[in-house]
């Protein structure tokens, strides 16, 4: 689900590891390994259905699950986070998203860690990206610096999060993302296992 990202935060990503990679024709610059992956939902590891209320129509992206097993067998933390604005527009209700929740993590778990923002967009909340509440949050609850994360995600306003929170950010193109957000991604690539291998210097 596509967030405005108007007056969100300013880029600011910063590295300490360079490495090329062949993804996307990206170059970027990265710090070393994440100690934990976070991923956005829709869009990212699971089929982006609009303001889905129903578990049943949850359908995983493909190869999420192998990339996802692959972490989880190396000991990797791994989360989700994601905007659920249809709770304040009054789309769907709370118990639907946890519903779906509950799939997802059922396909694709399990999780270390759930992060939902059930705001609007002009709701001026801290945790609705490209704010970086969420990744914040995840952080705290995993014992760990943002620095040692990665985020995951499909759309711009995922990347943006990541830096406002000083995390890893990976942008994994879908046919809903702006050429611009493409282009001003740092780090890119094709699928998520790509982004995976990508964090992990593998690329």
């Amino acid at each position: 689900m596509r967030p405005s990202t108007s007056n969100g935060p300013e880029k600011n990503f910063s590295a300490e590891k360079c490495l090329g990679s062949h993804f996307s024709g990206n170059s970027a610059c990265m710090r070393s390994e994440p100690k934990a992956v976070l991923l956005d939902r829709d869009g990212t590891i699971v089929v982006d259905v609009p303001y889905n209320g129903d578990p049943d129509r949850v359908v995983a992206m493909p190869g999420a699950l192998e990339t996802l097993n692959t972490l989880r067998a190396d000991g990797v933390p791994l989360g989700v986070l994601t905007n659920q604005s249809g709770i304040a527009r009054g789309l769907i209700t709370e118990h639907q998203v946890a519903a779906v929740n509950q799939r997802v993590d059922a396909v694709l778990g399990p999780f270390d860690v759930w992060e939902i923002c059930p705001h609007g967009p002009d709701d001026g909340c801290t945790c609705r990206k490209p704010a970086p509440g969420m990744i914040l949050r995840a952080c705290e609850k995993l014992g760990l610096h943002p620095s040692e994360v990665a985020f995951i995600g499909d759309i711009g306003a995922d990347v943006e999060a990541a830096a406002a929170a000083g995390a890893m950010g990976v942008l994994v193109p879908t046919p809903v993302t702006r050429q611009e957000e493409i282009d001003a991604a740092p780090l890119k690539a094709d699928t998520l296992a790509e982004a995976v291998a990508l964090l992990r210097g593998a690329a």
